[in-house]
């Protein structure tokens, strides 16, 4: 069978969900039964949960983005790129490269995983002054920002500038803006002994949350056992309440408080990538409607998984539940997605996907931590071996493993460094920096670009 004549499967989107089709797709297919193309801007699979650990300089950066070419056996062309629009009838995927060149990629089979973006509101400031948690460029980039407030407050001579440089708000009472919260705060607390000429006292974390509480899904008992935890460390915790504005030097809480600070950090939730809304497809709260096979019905071999696709929950019954957007799902999601390629690929049939969750774990820095793996509630120590564990465990690769638990070892050893490289120096980068959700195109000229290009690339 020659080149142009093997099916062509097209992965978009290098998470938990893409890689994982993609390297069960290499080891179950023969090299001439397809070919395999992932699309994908960054060439490394991002452990998205230990970001908080990368911000607050416990881990490096390295150690949890995974290279997707360090090893010479996969054979999977990456384009580096960005997805922005699919044409469904057409069988063509539009994508922009890193060199802002923008190209068709036809398709036989399509796996849409690109993930998601930060959910912002209309709210006036957000976007211009808020620090986002959904990249390893942010999380390393607030790392430099808090340390440098630190810097700044103690080179400034006025008491008001000082006090607001020493305030910080986390928005979002989910795992992302809570481990944040947390991580953060330990280090600040750390570094201030450092600075003799600052008073640990101006030193104050806010986390707000407009829901009544803080991680609902831990249940009552833990998640009381979360905030008592944040609240002995002096994070305040503010609940039925958001932000009515953000400024460069202040935030205006909903309920009529003024902070001064410089450093608004928004975790508030996220929605599916903009991808989804060029396919012109039914769509459940923003995610691609797939059936339980996470297929696109009336599309032939158009598949979606992971943030994006609006899975049904099977575990759960008939009721219409959908499976959340986790990573536990995501990895479970792209290797059932492989085999239903595969089986769609060999006229087989397909298998609907189901998995019971198996818990839910929060590292809170220290020994500090709670989890509830299996329905069983822990807290303290055994709570932190088993999220610690299972971060370590869902690594893809035995180098990652060994960078992850190297660097745990070594702060738990030697303690925090306090470095900061210097990144963007004098140079605001905010939450819309980071997501370029500017880059995708309507459904309209999706269409358009293609009947002018021709479906070729």
């Amino acid at each position: 069978m020659n080149t142009v004549t093997r099916p062509r499967i097209l992965v978009v989107g290098a998470g938990f969900a893409g890689v994982e089709c993609v390297r069960r797709l290499e080891r179950k297919l023969s090299p001439d039964e397809a070919d395999v193309t992932l699309v994908t801007p960054f060439a490394y699979q991002l452990y998205l949960p230990l970001l908080p650990q990368v911000a607050s300089g416990v881990l490096t950066p390295q150690s949890i983005a995974v290279s997707l070419r360090r090893s010479k056996k996969y054979r999977t062309r990456i384009i580096p790129g960005g997805a922005i629009g699919v044409d469904l009838k057409s069988k063509v995927c539009v994508i922009r490269t890193i060199t802002d060149q923008i190209v068709n990629e036809p398709y036989d089979y399509i796996v849409l995983a690109p993930g998601s973006i930060t959910r912002t509101f209309d709210i006036p400031g957000l976007t211009d002054h808020a620090f986002g948690m959904k990249t390893l460029a942010e999380a390393a980039y607030i790392r430099d920002h808090v340390i440098s407030q630190l810097d700044l407050a103690d080179a400034s001579q006025d008491p008001d500038e000082r006090a607001s440089r020493l305030q910080f708000v986390v928005v979002g009472g989910g795992y992302a803006g809570t481990e944040t919260a947390a991580c953060l705060q330990r280090l600040t607390h750390a570094a201030v002994k450092r600075y003799p000429r600052l008073d640990p006292g101006l030193i104050k974390w806010h986390l707000i949350d407009i829901a009544p509480k803080l991680m609902p899904e831990l249940g009552d008992k833990l998640g009381s056992s979360a905030q008592e935890i944040l609240r002995r460390r002096g994070i305040e915790i503010s609940l039925g309440t958001s932000i009515a504005k953000a400024g460069p030097e202040e935030v205006t809480f909903t309920d009529g408080r003024v902070i001064p600070t410089r450093t608004l950090i928004w975790t508030a939730g996220v929605v599916a990538s903009p991808l989804i809304a060029t396919l012109g497809a039914e769509t459940v709260k923003g995610r691609l409607a797939v059936a339980p096979e996470m297929n696109l019905p009336g599309n032939d071999g158009v598949f979606a998984l992971g943030d994006s696709a609006a899975v049904p929950d099977l575990a759960k019954g008939d009721d219409g539940a959908m499976c959340p957007p986790t990573a536990q799902h995501a990895l479970r999601q792209g290797k059932h997605v492989a085999d239903n390629v595969i089986a769609a690929l060999r006229g087989q049939s397909m298998q609907r996907y189901v998995h019971k969750d198996l818990g839910l774990v929060v590292d809170l820095g220290g020994t500090d931590a709670v989890s509830k793996p299996l329905g069983i509630e822990l807290r303290g120590l055994p709570a932190q071996a088993v999220a610690r564990g299972y971060h370590w465990s869902a690594l893809r690769t035995n180098v990652a493993k060994t960078r992850v638990m190297t660097n745990w070892l070594l702060n738990a050893v030697a303690g925090d460094d306090f470095v900061r490289t210097g990144f963007q120096t004098r140079k605001a980068a905010r939450l819309k920096d980071f997501e370029y959700t500017d880059a995708y195109l309507t459904p309209e000229q999706v269409r358009e670009h293609i009947e002018g290009t021709g479906r070729q690339a």
